[in-house]
């Protein structure tokens, strides 16, 4: 099974099953994969979790050849029934009225054939069809995959799967009812999995349109995997434009040494002789995303400098694959770069968080400058570029995301999809403003307030901080299906959303600043911004509350200690509430080993911030909510903050989902969530 910890947008692309397209069958009660509004809802005209889960949720996009058209899936859930439905469309990128080529499922469409073709995955299984949509079949040879990519040229594969290479306890002893896990090493479980002992590895193999056929396991016998978990990101697997080579990333290290470093790396193997080299060999840190230039004689990729710091400068390098030189090409830009595309062989495309917002940038490889194309308050990316035609995805806090075209010489950018038009112009979204305030220590610090629907600047309404998690992530214009700031704000709260010390997109010094300091800089920015706002007349300083998830969840723990007053009612997700504990129980080390400055054993300053050592000091209702396959920050974490909340006589509740991890995505998991978190937020602050 795929393990991905994606964005939900992405989590949701399940199989359907067969290629074939059949007549719908009526039947009792069966789902409704639309968007359509209630009459009730259309009236009440705001967001409601359940509005939420009528969404169509943008999947992978991607441009024929010749750049005239895009092919995108949208995936409709069904809240009742939860079951999900992922179709496929096709869009001119001039714009217009979308085409849906799929009926009964189709996820993860690729061009081949010069544009004539297209491969999907249905159900499972393979399936080609022409770019009409009509002609559907399902390619023979080909099980139990998890990714896929046809050859520029159409006439190869690759495709991951699986591999098992050791035994479990039950296969060990041939006891296959037995529930044990014999463990010797490190990373036995990883996000929310336990370790099965198989490995993604990297297929290749002979392709006709029709059948795959001589499939050879290009990582035989590697203990090691590719895509790197636990992200599994396909964009970490490249064909070079002859079809005759595949970059791909992997992190070979295991036990111990992978639980504690970040060193992956990026290997170019060419089919045709097996030939193997590492590419970015003696660098410590990440590596990984390899993009080739259109001639095939560079790749650009994704670089972090030092080992075990997740968090460091991500920059762009191209590795010549003439002379074997690397060139940091982003040297001297201060901001992470993402989502790299080649314009030409010297004009790289790629987005950067960046000041609160996810712009388009470019370079030109042989000055090395970066310039910045998009203006705007919108998050853009992923990107995708062919034939001089540059489609983005577009993505801010009043709309999720759809599908735009750029213009790459202005920056002007078009929206061409419009996936829940129906839904906007039913319901009424709260005005998003940009806001500095300065610092105690002086520091101009950037927050989005984001107001409730009809705003009324007479009247006085609770306001809700927001607690960012990562810790080093944006504050950009996301979109999430559970912190949701519309949906916040559609409840008559005023959110307050502070790009604390920490958070990346303004420059790699204030990101870095939080590394050791967690109950520093970056707490008294969440302070500095509550007060700001309960100055303004229409804040009621007496119902402010705070809530967050994963290190934001620590961080109101670490509020209700000291917050001396402020808040009238506290929400923490998943957050770290005893580091000492925390630490003996997480997987990734290489993240407490920097933040922390190290294991609790060697006395590091950074465990006095830890919140348990402040519980004495809580006296603010709180609700605490986790999932028991939570292995990031592990369940426990919250089990002990709320029976040091029920001991000291603090007004707490549990929320405990049995089936989920460090996310709840699971649709009705998600609206009793919602349900919870407003009916706590009402009983405390109105």
């Amino acid at each position: 099974m795929k393990r991905y910890l994606l964005p939900v947008i992405l989590i949701i692309l399940l199989f359907s099953a067969s290629c074939k397209q059949k007549a719908p069958v009526a039947q009792e009660a069966s789902p409704q994969f639309n968007n359509q509004l209630t009459a009730e809802e259309k009236a009440g005209g705001v967001m409601t979790p359940e509005i939420m889960w009528k969404f169509g949720r943008l999947g992978i996009f991607t441009l024929s050849p010749n750049g005239s058209t895009v092919l995108y899936t949208v995936t409709y859930i069904d809240l009742q029934s939860e079951a999900r439905r992922t179709n496929i469309f096709k869009l001119s990128t001039s714009g217009g009225v979308p085409v849906q080529l799929t009926s009964d499922g189709g996820t993860s469409p690729q061009w081949f054939n010069n544009g004539k073709s297209i491969a999907f995955v249905n159900k499972g299984n393979l399936c080609t069809m022409n770019a009409d949509g009509s002609g559907q079949k399902i390619v023979s040879g080909l099980s139990n995959f998890e990714i896929f990519s046809v050859s520029p040229e159409g006439n190869k594969i690759y495709f991951t799967k699986r591999v098992k290479l050791d035994q479990t306890a039950n296969e060990k002893y041939n006891l296959p009812k037995a529930k044990v896990r014999i463990i010797n090493d490190l990373m036995y479980r990883h996000w929310n999995y336990w370790s099965d002992f198989s490995y993604s590895h990297i297929f290749v193999a002979s392709f006709n349109g029709s059948a795959v056929s001589e499939e050879k396991d290009i990582m035989e016998g590697q203990r090691f995997e590719s895509p790197t978990a636990p992200y599994f990101d396909e964009g970490e697997i490249s064909w070079s434009p002859d079809g005759r080579s595949i970059a791909y990333t992997s992190k070979r290290l295991n036990g111990i040494a992978e639980a504690r470093s970040t060193n992956s790396d990026i290997f170019l193997y060419e089919l045709a002789s097996s030939k193997e080299i590492n590419i970015t060999e003696g660098n410590r840190g990440y590596d990984k995303n390899p993009v080739f230039s259109p001639d095939g004689s560079k790749i650009a990729f994704q670089s972090m400098e030092r080992d075990g710091y997740e968090a460091d400068l991500d920059r762009l390098f191209v590795y010549n694959l003439k002379d074997g030189k690397r060139t940091w090409v982003s040297k001297g830009w201060d901001f992470d770069v993402e989502n790299i595309t080649w314009a030409n062989d010297q004009t790289i495309y790629f987005t950067c968080a960046y000041l609160g917002t996810g712009q388009i940038f470019k370079t030109n490889i042989s000055d090395r400058g970066v310039d910045k194309l998009t203006e705007g308050v919108h998050d853009m990316g992923p990107l995708n570029l062919k034939s001089g035609v540059l489609v983005a995805g577009l993505v801010s806090m009043s709309m999720a995301p759809e599908v735009s075209v750029v213009d790459m010489a202005t920056g002007q950018f078009k929206q061409i999809s419009f996936i829940n038009k129906p839904i906007y112009e039913s319901i009424k979204m709260g005005k998003v403003e940009e806001k500095y305030i300065k610092t105690k220590d002086h520091k101009d610090l950037q927050m989005w307030i984001i107001y409730p629907p009809d705003f009324d600047p007479a009247k006085k309404y609770p306001a809700l901080l927001f607690c960012n998690g990562g810790p080093q992530t944006p504050i950009g214009q996301f979109w999430s299906y559970r912190w949701n700031f519309q949906m916040m704000a559609a409840k008559g709260y005023i959110v307050i959303a502070p790009n604390r010390r920490g958070n990346s997109g303004f420059g790699q010094a204030w990101k870095e600043q939080i590394s050791g300091d967690y109950g520093g800089a970056n707490i008294q920015d969440y302070l500095d911004a509550t007060d700001a706002m309960a100055k303004e007349p229409f804040v009621d300083a007496g119902r402010l509350g705070s809530v967050g998830a994963s290190y934001g969840g620590y961080s109101v723990f670490y509020l209700a200690g000291m917050h001396a007053g402020r808040f009238k009612a506290f929400i923490s997700h998943c957050g770290m509430f005893n580091f000492t504990s925390w630490y003996g129980s997480t997987e990734e080390l290489w993240f407490p080993d920097k933040d922390m400055e190290g294991p609790y054993w060697i006395g590091s300053k950074s465990y006095t911030y830890s919140p348990h050592l402040m519980v004495d000091n809580w006296d603010t209702p709180i609700l605490i909510i986790t999932g028991a396959n939570d292995f990031r920050i592990p369940y426990t974490q919250s089990m002990e903050a709320f029976q040091a909340a029920q001991l000291h006589g603090v007004p707490s509740r549990l929320l405990f989902f049995e089936d989920e991890y460090h996310f709840v995505i699971k649709p009705q998991d998600a609206v009793i969530w919602q349900r919870e978190f407003f009916e706590w937020l009402e009983t405390y602050l109105k």
